[in-house]
Parts: C-alpha cells; sequence; structure tokens
C-alpha cells in the first residue's frame, strides 16, 4: 500500500461530502454516493449502453495447495489481524471466499479511505478510516455495516499519509495497535460501558516516540516479531539532505500508559521506507524484514532489544518514479515464502523483476534465489504487496496509476497479473501464466487458498467518461476471470491502495475505498 495522496482536487470532494454523509455511531448507514453521470446498471431487457452488476458465471471453489502461514501469538488469528493478513505478509487466507452466487452489494460512507479492515473475535470489523483532516478507528457490523463505535485519532502531526495511521494490527487481545500522526503508537481496545460498546485508549509510547522521530516523518508500520517485541519503521526523507528512515523496537511499559523503552537504528543516508514489514514469528528461525527504496534487510534483535541488521541486499531501484509509485524503489512490502524464502519486487526498467531471497541469517548459496522479469517493457510497476504461499506468487501492474485522477472519467492503469512458482529444485523461478486482460490500478489483491481464487478490484477502460469498479475473481490456477461484481461508480469507489478482504464467516468480501467501506456477499 502507499501513502494517501490528498490531491485538492480529492480533498474537496471529500469535504463537501462529509458534510452530509459522514457517521457516527448514532446515525443510519448511508450508502456511497455513485458517479452523478454514469451508464445506468443493467436490467433485463435493457436495450440502450448500460453496466452489468455481473459477468462471468459463479465459481466452483478449486482448492490451491500450499503449506499453512505460521500464527503469529502476538497477533489475532490469520486472516483478521491486518492489511495483510498474516504476519507473513501472504495476502493469503485459510478460508472460502465468495464464489458469487447472486452477490448482493452494499457500502458504508464515512468520507475517509478506510484501509485496514480487521475482525475481532466476535467477528465485528475494527477499521481506521483516514481522511485529510479526520482519522478514526471504527468497529462496524460487518453485516449491516452500522457504525457500533468510532474512537478519533490524531490528526495533525508528522507527514501524514498511509502509514500515519492506516498501517496497523489487531493483537491477540483483540486491541488495536496503531501508528499515529503524531509520531507515536497507540494501542485502543474495546469495552462496554454504560452507553455501549466502546474503543478506549490502553497505551502509548508518548512520553518517548514523538521526541525521537524528526518532525518531518511519520512512524509507517507496526508489527510484533516472534518474542512479542514490537518493531516499527519511520518514512524518511528520500533527498540525500533529508533524515534517512529508521527502524526501531518499542516496550511497552505495563506500569506506565504513556511510556515505552524505544531503540533506534538508522538506515544509511538518502534511505526512504513507505511499505511495511514481514516478521516470521516462528522463534527458531527469526527474523524482520524490511524493504527501503535501496536495500532488502533482515534485522533482529540483540539482548537489549535493540535492531540490528543481520544482512543487506541491493536491488534494482531504477533510475525513475514510475507512474503507479510515489517513490524510487521497491513498491512491496517484503513477503515471506515457506520456511526459506522472502520476495520483494524491485523497479528495474525496461521490465520489473519480482526477486526471491533466502532468509535464513546465513547462508552458503546465493542469497538472490530468481528475478522473474514481468509485463510489458517500460511498461511495468507495482506498489502493492505479492501474494506469496510457500511456491507460488503473484503481482499485479499498477503502471499508470500516477493518483486518482488517472482512473478518472473512463481512464484506467496498464493491465496484468503474473503468477510466478518456484522450479522444483528451489534454485529458480518461471512465469506460470499472465492475465492481459484485468487492470487492477490500485488494490491489495488477496488469495482464498480454499476458492482457489484471487480477488482483486479492476476498472476497465469507460465505457465513455463512466468510472466502473469491479470486484473480480481470477482463477489462480488458470489466471482466467471467472466473474466480476459491480461495486460503484465514480471516485469514491476508488480503492486507492487500500485492500481486498474476506470475511471470516467466508461467503463476504469488502473493499477500502476512498469514500469508506464497500461489502460484497454470496447470498446462498
Amino acid at each position: 500500500m502507499r501513502r494517501i495522496h490528498h490531491l485538492s482536487f480529492l480533498a474537496g470532494i471529500v469535504l463537501l461530502t462529509a458534510t452530509a454523509g459522514a457517521q457516527d455511531a448514532a446515525t443510519r448507514v448511508i450508502k456511497i454516493p455513485q458517479q452523478i453521470f454514469a451508464l445506468p446498471v443493467c436490467t433485463a431487457g435493457a436495450s440502450t449502453m448500460c453496466l452489468p452488476p455481473f459477468i462471468g458465471a459463479p465459481a466452483v471453489a478449486k482448492p490451491f495447495p500450499a503449506e499453512p502461514v505460521p500464527e503469529d501469538p502476538f497477533m489475532a488469528p490469520n486472516g483478521r489481524s491486518g492489511v495483510h493478513l498474516d504476519a507473513y505478509q501472504s495476502d493469503t487466507y485459510p478460508i472460502a471466499g465468495p464464489l458469487g452466487h447472486s452477490p448482493e452489494v452494499s457500502s458504508t460512507f464515512l468520507a475517509a479511505e478506510c484501509g485496514t479492515v480487521t475482525f475481532d473475535k466476535h467477528g465485528r470489523i475494527i477499521v481506521v478510516c483516514a481522511a485529510k483532516n479526520r482519522i478514526a478507528a471504527y468497529i462496524l457490523d460487518p453485516v449491516s455495516l452500522e457504525t457500533l463505535a468510532k474512537f478519533n485519532l490524531p490528526a495533525q502531526g508528522g507527514t501524514g499519509g498511509f502509514g500515519a495511521g492506516g498501517y496497523f494490527f489487531l493483537d491477540n487481545e483483540d486491541r488495536a495497535v496503531i501508528p499515529t500522526r503524531g509520531r507515536d503508537i497507540w494501542r485502543i481496545k474495546e469495552v462496554n460501558g454504560p452507553s455501549g460498546l466502546q474503543l478506549v485508549k490502553d497505551h502509548t509510547c508518548a512520553d518517548d516516540l514523538p521526541s525521537v522521530i524528526p518532525n518531518d516523518q511519520s512512524i509507517l508500520s507496526t508489527l510484533p516479531d516472534a518474542h512479542g517485541l514490537l518493531w516499527f519503521t519511520t518514512s524518511g526523507g528520500t533527498d540525500p539532505s533529508d533524515e534517512p528512515a529508521m527502524v526501531g523496537t518499542a516496550q511497552p511499559d505495563p506500569s506506565n500508559s504513556d511510556h515505552c523503552t524505544v531503540r533506534l537504528y538508522t538506515l544509511p543516508s538518502g534511505e526512504a521506507i513507505v511499505k511495511s514489514f514481514a516478521v516470521d514469528p516462528d522463534p527458531s528461525r527469526g527474523g524482520v524484514f524490511i524493504v527501503s527504496d535501496h536495500q532488502l534487510y533482515r534485522f533482529d534483535a540483540t539482548a537489549d532489544g535493540s535492531p540490528l541488521p543481520t544482512w543487506a541486499e541491493q536491488y534494482d531501484r531504477g533510475v525513475r518514479v514510475k507512474p503507479g509509485q510515489i517513490t524510487q524503489g521497491s513498491g512491496t512490502t517484503p513477503t515471506l515464502m515457506g520456511t526459506q524464502f522472502v520476495t520483494i519486487a524491485d523497479n528495474a526498467d525496461p521490465r520489473m523483476h519480482v526477486n526471491v531471497y533466502r532468509r535464513a541469517v546465513q547462508t552458503d548459496k546465493a542469497r538472490l534465489v530468481c528475478s522473474e522479469p514481468v509485463f510489458q517493457a517500460f511498461r511495468s510497476d507495482t506498489f502493492n504487496s505479492l501474494i506469496a504461499t510457500n511456491r507460488s506468487i503473484s503481482v499485479e501492474n499498477n503502471y499508470g496509476y500516477s493518483d486518482v485522477l488517472a482512473t478518472f472519467l473512463g481512464g484506467t492503469t496498464q493491465p496484468g497479473i503474473t503468477r510466478i512458482d518456484l522450479d522444483a529444485g528451489l534454485n529458480g523461478c518461471h512465469t506460470v501464466w499472465t492475465n492481459n486482460k484485468e487492470s487492477v490500478p490500485n488494490v491489495v489483491s488477496q488469495l482464498s487458498l480454499v476458492s482457489g481464487l484471487e480477488y482483486t478490484y479492476t476498472k476497465d477502460p469507460g465505457p465513455g467518461a463512466t468510472d466502473a469498479w469491479y470486484f473480480t475473481a481470477v482463477d489462480f490456477h488458470t489466471s482466467e476471470t471467472v466473474y466480476k461484481v459491480l461495486a460503484g461508480t465514480g471516485i469514491l469507489y476508488n480503492s486507492n491502495y487500500s485492500s481486498v478482504y474476506v470475511g471470516p464467516e467466508g461467503k463476504t468480501a469488502y473493499v477500502g475505498v476512498i469514500g469508506g467501506l464497500v461489502r460484497i456477499h454470496d447470498t446462498y
């Protein structure tokens, strides 16, 4: 995922509509407004040009074989804990997803982009939604999308963007651990008070973090390692004169709700971080895997909890900031594969590569296992995490998504979804298939291992000036598009580097969009 660009155009739309539609716990659910001049949705016997609400046919589940991703004991169960679903950042679900059986679509208009969706032990949604001058955590009913509780987060400070509040994880006690725009990390929890369900602040690092993070940086992401130590990254600057990014650990003090023991490691001058990171929750392997705009790192904690790089590998960061990215360098959160590998995409020209590395502290083989080129020459980049099992990888092409206007008035981006597998001997990799039919401007796609479907969010050109966004299911075995469901029309239905999610019951998907949250549900 990327930082949210608050263009004046987008900010004007959101601020204008927020006065009419922003919700709190006392209001009814309001649907996200559609594009005013969009083509009508097709009905039976329609004789004029219209938008089909459903394309394709219902899927038949075909499970995709993969080793399970280990659970992190300090996080909510896999599939419920964060934007990339688990500590590996695998973007894979160990549960079924919707098959396209008479799907119904609903939404809730929160006048903010709802990027990271998690699910508590009761199946309720906990989500953080961010606008230019507002950011809040919500508890939503997973069926009606009614707001059950709301908690305002700091709206000022740092550099803003998705990392300052968008990336968060749900821990094993249903507490949301959230980097804030105040260069702090807040932990908030659910309580049942006199007025009903509430979110309350449980712990912060206010005594320590804001004073050691530069004012022009944000805390991007935070995750616990194999021993429960909280790690975080800061953004840094891309100019050599800027302060570089930092990697840190924070140990909350149980006796002081505003104190953490903080230890920092500063990356080399000129290095920035714009993505989240991955951790191996198995203490026998461990490791925290972080990508800057220059290098891929493995970090481990020293005896006192200080972050220490155990290896670093430079990759081809390219020579330009491609349309679809905000920095020159990798646009992917590192993703762990099985027990041995970690994968990222580089930023090379003429073609971007998917790189796979051996992730152990020491290896007697070359650390780079393979580097597979993808998509068209000079038309390839991605700014979203790779989907990965222990053997297979999926990468989407985001080339052309320079900002929200790139998909406005019928525009779209370069098509492409590619699956890459490791070779049988695990010493190389190869392309299995490429789907060149679907354009995925910006969403974090997800794979259901039970359904065998990759769920994504696509946008075809037009028709005309209509902006139609579709929830799309692609057969992960064959690359074929199985079905598409019309989610909505217009800029408020743009996912803008949010994600697709599958609900715990396995028949529902959610998509975070600029206007709030969309729900797609199989009715049988």
